[in-house]
């Protein structure tokens, strides 16, 4: 059995990297994007369509 485990945290740490900086996010929604990055995500790219 193979770990992946690796590749996912990685790509979890840079989803949520860029999406501070594409989101231009506040200290408290930094830290609570931890765990939902990409809700942030995507509310800042519906922003752009609208």
């Amino acid at each position: 059995m193979k770990n992946s485990g690796g590749f996912f945290g990685a790509f979890w740490f840079a989803g949520w990297l860029f999406t501070i900086g594409y989101a231009n996010l506040v200290w408290w929604k930094i830290i609570l994007g931890i765990v939902v990055w990409p809700f942030y995500l995507g509310d800042a790219v519906l922003q752009i369509q609208l």
